[in-house]
């Protein structure tokens, strides 16, 4: 018996993780597939009139158990892989991107949704079915319904190959992450760094039955290493390591693939009578044309470049001081911008983590979502996890309604990819006049307990929370009808706003005082720390600024023109980030070939919108600030207009509607002290 292909008798409908065996997924995509093909078919031959109901409405709540099935599939890809995972993903992944093109090059499906298109305005739609139906026909239109039958099936392999090369890709650099470990036996190299960190290291060797200490290129390891070792040559060594990632000429060696990717991208727009890739993607978001990511991309490095040469002078003249380095190389950025940190606020993440113990942190996000939109968090026991990290609560309101199903997933293993990201097992909708609750999750990879310690943040890993937990809050608040348009499911740049806006209340002093409190004495954090969070924030804000925009560049670089002339990948990199280059270029070093956001995820034309974002967030929390960070009606508006409304308007109607103007980007300015 499949447990993904039954209906689910568990609490909530949640995920029966612990009696769904590994060998259960490909049948269960199969069968998916097969019952998802049957309920179009009977969209198509229905006699009846299209209607919004019989065609639109329809499609959008067929598929569950195949939704059900990739849901769970897909996030233990990312989250709790393995070899027999990764080979199901390979074989599964072609047959789902054929099954997408079936449905958006199913000609006699296309005629019903163009049928209801065509009458839109007499139909008297919402505003969110309005939203459904542009979406539904441009999905079609935009993925060649309207093509020749020869061009049809050129897009098919195009797609099959893509969704192939950038699984490849990902392998790629999860196995070249695994491969490397710098294993120290000599105690003098651990010079500078933390005891939290020594303690993890020997856990790592131990666990890897050797003497001494071991670091990996897993963020936990690599980042404190590259901020606290002394030992330059041994940082250089790591850097390298971590920039050699998929560019080391052996089987794990990503360039071609890059090159593939890029080129089959450029190919499918062509195709789609698109100029470029950038252009196909953008028509979809806020921004609306690779022009207008550019010139937003340039205004900003404009304003941001002088204050970061500034930062970066004053930096190599530090650490020239410091200790005699006549030329600052990329492995010395974070040792001597944190020393130099210290130097001006006297402030270093030592001193600042035992105030931020996980889990008080993690309350301390529940208890501002309660205060800001009611939301009440409860430990429960009795839901199935899929690793014994998870802990797994149920949201409610003040009603004591069930609002979502919430997972929290916090630490390194060996079958988690690095970084952290928001994800959902079941998405919020209205069906039969229920209001379907979703299940949310977040994943992160924070220092393990230890022994001696509980897990202690970084204040940037307090800030990593915050993020994905503002996206949680946004699948968790969903209130819509159809499932394809609730929580996250939003314009691409529009998707940070709820995440970064939340990052806000982590400098506040009325936020920190509910949370940052001793693991030991229970002592709230000083005053003086919190008044240095705040000027160090926009501590050398802007070299991060350059560095942002050279990713998106780098993005724009692949995506924007005909990738066919490129033959050197490390030549085109290099052009790229001749306008916000600082540090001495590394040869052995790429970034396109682990650049994982936008070979593997979603944000292939779309990192420009971790900025946009920012200009958002800034101007939206500028209004709580106004009018009081935890005022009540300022996050009813957000929560009412943003956070519930998902994707079923125009991003743009739902900020004003918040706000009453649109964003201004001095906002953002402003805070980074770039003004």
């Amino acid at each position: 018996m499949n447990a993904l292909t039954q209906k689910f008798t568990t609490k909530h409908d949640t995920a029966p993780f612990s009696s769904i065996k590994t060998e259960d997924f490909l049948p269960a995509f199969i069968t998916g597939i097969e019952i998802a093909r049957k309920e179009i078919d009977t969209i198509v031959v229905n006699p009846e009139e299209p209607t919004f109901e019989n065609t639109i409405a329809a499609m959008s709540f067929s598929g569950d158990v195949l939704d059900r099935t990739s849901n769970i599939f897909f996030n233990l890809h990312s989250a709790e892989t393995n070899d027999d995972i990764q080979k199901i993903a390979l074989e599964v992944s072609p047959l789902l991107s054929e099954f997408g093109n079936d449905i958006r090059l199913n000609t006699a499906l296309f005629e019903r949704v163009k049928a209801v298109y065509n009458k839109k305005n007499t139909l008297g739609l919402t505003p969110e079915q309005i939203t459904l139906l542009d979406k539904n026909y441009k999905s079609f239109s935009r993925n060649g319904a309207n093509l020749q039958e020869d061009k049809k099936s050129k897009l098919r392999e195009i797609d099959k190959e893509l969704s192939k090369l950038s699984l490849e890709f990902g392998e790629n650099v999860l196995a070249e992450t695994n491969a490397y470990q710098l294993h120290i036996t000599n105690e003098a190299d651990l010079s500078g760094l933390p005891e939290g960190t020594i303690e993890a290291a020997r856990e790592i060797a131990a666990s890897h039955d050797k003497e001494g200490w071991i670091f990996t290129l897993d963020y936990p390891s690599y980042v404190p290493f590259m901020t606290y070792a002394d030992n330059r040559e041994l940082r250089k060594e790591l850097a390298i390591a971590f920039g050699a990632r998929a560019f080391q000429n052996n089987e794990f060696d990503n360039r071609e693939i890059v090159l593939k990717i890029a080129k089959l991208r450029h190919d499918r727009a062509q195709l789609l009578g698109y100029a470029s890739h950038a252009d196909f993607v953008l028509e979809e978001r806020m921004a609306e044309s690779p022009t207008k990511v550019k010139t937003f991309l340039q205004d900003l490095l404009a304003k941001a470049k002088p204050a970061a040469q500034r930062e970066f002078a004053e930096l190599t003249a530090f650490a020239k001081e410091l200790d005699g380095i006549e030329q600052l190389e990329k492995w010395d950025g974070a040792y001597y911008s944190e020393k130099l940190k210290q130097k001006l606020f006297n402030l270093d993440d030592e001193k600042l983590k035992p105030y931020f113990k996980l889990e008080n942190v993690l309350n301390g996000a529940f208890t501002i979502a309660g205060k800001l939109y009611g939301l009440k968090f409860n430990e429960v026991q009795d839901i199935d996890k899929y690793h014994k990290d998870v802990t797994t609560y149920e949201v409610k309101d003040e009603s004591d309604n069930l609002v979502a199903i919430f997972y929290s997933d916090f630490f390194p293993r060996k079958g988690k990819r690095n970084g952290a990201w928001m994800t959902s097992f079941k998405s919020q909708y209205v069906k039969d006049a229920v209001n379907e609750r979703p299940h949310v999750s977040i994943v992160c990879n924070f220092t393990k307990p230890t022994e001696t310690k509980p897990s202690l943040l970084t204040f940037n890993e307090v800030t990593t929370l915050f993020h994905e937990f503002g996206h949680a809050l946004h699948g968790m608040l969903a209130d819509t009808v159809y499932p394809s348009l609730s929580g996250t499911s939003v314009f691409w740049d529009f998707v940070e706003l709820p995440s970064q806006v939340m990052e806000n209340w982590c400098y506040e002093p009325e936020a920190l005082a509910l949370f940052a409190h001793h693991y030991q004495t229970g002592e709230v954090i000083p005053m003086e720390y919190i008044t240095k969070i705040k000027e160090s924030a926009s501590f050398q804000e802007g070299i991060a600024t350059m560095r942002q925009l050279s990713f998106g560049l780098l993005d724009m670089g692949w995506h924007s023109a005909d990738p066919s002339g490129i033959t050197d990948l490390k030549a085109f990199e290099n052009e790229q980030f001749a306008s916000t280059q600082l540090y001495p270029e590394v040869p052995e070093n790429a970034m396109s070939t682990a650049f994982s956001h936008i070979f593997q995820g979603g944000y292939s034309s779309g990192y420009y919108s971790y900025k946009w974002a920012e200009v958002l967030d800034a101007d939206a929390f500028e209004y709580f600030q106004e009018k009081g960070i935890f005022d009540k009606e300022t996050a009813t508006k957000f929560k009412d207009n943003v956070l519930s409304k998902g994707g079923t308007e125009h991003p743009m109607v739902l900020y004003k509607r918040f706000r009453g103007q649109e964003p201004k980007p001095e906002a953002l300015l402003k805070r980074a002290g770039l003004l």
